[in-house]
């Protein structure tokens, strides 16, 4: 029988490779009597394989019983697959099989394994090894000849780490594994899955099927579908009741997926490298603070020629406020401004310009071109040591204190000034 075949029988939708190797496994496994452990995400379609697995093996004439292992409460799983004996606990009534000794000759599929106790656990390793067990509250040992396969969507190595589930117990589920790929890792698939879920919807409730545009098909594929085709299913049948227009559009799709802004969908990518990652962030943020310094003088300059430019055309003289910006921009010269004071004359009010570096004049007194600066260094290490030497200077060489006013940590205050050779 082939794959295609099967899909129609199991009603499988899909062409990915993942899902025809799956399907070929469970085909391949299913004379045998090896227990299959069949992983994957919650949403699946875990529970169609196991049909697939009992129909083409020895056992299809026998039971079939499928059991949710998450489902039944802790202190009632061990009647529940070992069966009980009358008055073994307050409300047996009577004696009662268990699904191991219901399904004897047949398969039993329990899924959501991973959700069982302990001692539970212990249990089913017996019975997977030597066929044998014991109902609750009896003594007397049974045997069954039961094809056991199992499913979970849990990591159970990590629960073997954690001590919640056994070890040996895993080996002796996991003799065959098949695994299911999540929906976002099968993109060819979604949109035949919608287009099917549509036209059963569509025959269900005696209304035409929605259709989708190309850009409600890329938006359906670049989505993650955390809940996969169990999602899809639920998303496909809301649209199909809800939406009266037939032609389903991306902004109309987009209403009925939760999380589905471009951010949620983006992978993120998690460096090791934290040193690496502190350093390059403070470079940044260097990098920020030299260049919005860079700015400011430049702001400053352009005042002070504009000021002086318009004292020798007779404006009033400088603003007291504006002085001390002026002031500001030459702390580390020998010029001086000093605030214009009113009861002087309007000729002395004008404030002198020192020769200074940042622009040029001439015989005639008048700038003759005020964008003629001298070239700024503008190598990040000079100006980080600048900035770390004055910050040390500023809290007397107290680096924790010196740390804090640069934003950056003492350990990597410490290492540039051994990188630097800073002396303090």
């Amino acid at each position: 029988m082939d794959i295609q075949n099967i899909k129609q029988r199991f009603g499988i939708i899909g062409n990915s490779h993942a899902l025809n190797r799956a399907i070929e496994v469970a085909v391949q496994v299913a004379p045998t009597d090896l227990s299959v452990l069949i992983t994957g995400e919650s949403g699946v379609g875990k529970e169609v394989f196991p049909q697939i697995i009992h129909h083409f093996s020895s056992r299809k004439h026998g039971k079939y019983i499928a059991v949710n292992c998450g489902a039944i409460p802790e202190g009632t799983i061990d009647s529940e697959l070992f069966g009980h004996e009358k008055g073994a606990f307050t409300g047996a009534l009577s004696d009662r099989k268990g699904y191991f000794e219901v399904a004897d000759g047949g398969t039993l599929f329990l899924d959501e394994v991973g959700e069982l106790p302990l001692s539970t656990q212990v249990r089913l390793l017996r019975v997977l090894e030597t066929g044998e067990f014991i109902r609750v509250g009896s003594s007397k040992l049974q045997k069954t000849n039961v094809r056991v396969i199992t499913a979970t969507n849990v990591n159970l190595p990590e629960a073997i780490k954690e001590n919640k589930f056994r070890e040996d117990l895993y080996y002796r589920l996991n003799t065959v594994p098949v695994r299911l790929e999540a929906l976002r890792n099968r993109k060819e698939d979604i949109v035949l899955l919608f287009r099917k879920f549509a036209y059963d919807f569509a025959e269900k409730y005696r209304m035409p099927a929605v259709r989708l545009n190309e850009d409600s098909k890329h938006l359906l594929m670049s989505y993650r579908w955390p809940g996969n085709i169990r999602q899809l299913k639920n998303v496909t049948e809301q649209i199909s009741i809800i939406e009266k227009e037939r032609n389903i559009s991306a902004t109309t799709l987009q209403h009925y997926l939760p999380y589905s802004g471009e951010g949620d969908q983006l992978p993120a990518l998690v460096s090791n490298k934290q040193e690496e990652n502190t350093f390059s962030s403070e470079r940044e943020i260097l990098y920020k603070v030299l260049f919005d310094m860079k700015k400011d003088m430049n702001d400053l300059k352009k005042l002070v020629l504009d000021m002086i430019q318009n004292q020798e055309e007779g404006v009033e003289g400088v603003q007291p406020e504006h002085v001390q910006l002026i002031q500001k921009l030459y702390d580390n010269s020998d010029v001086s401004i000093t605030s214009p004071t009113p009861s002087a004359p309007s000729a002395q009010n004008h404030v002198q310009p020192t020769p200074s570096p940042y622009y040029e004049e001439k015989h005639d007194d008048h700038i003759q071109d005020t964008e003629e600066f001298i070239e700024e260094s503008l190598s990040i290490e000079e100006k980080e040591k600048e900035l770390i030497v004055k910050a040390l200077e500023k809290h007397k060489g107290k680096r924790k204190y010196a740390a804090q006013d640069l934003g950056i940590s003492e350990r990597t205050l410490y290492r540039k000034i051994k990188e630097y050779d800073i002396k303090h």
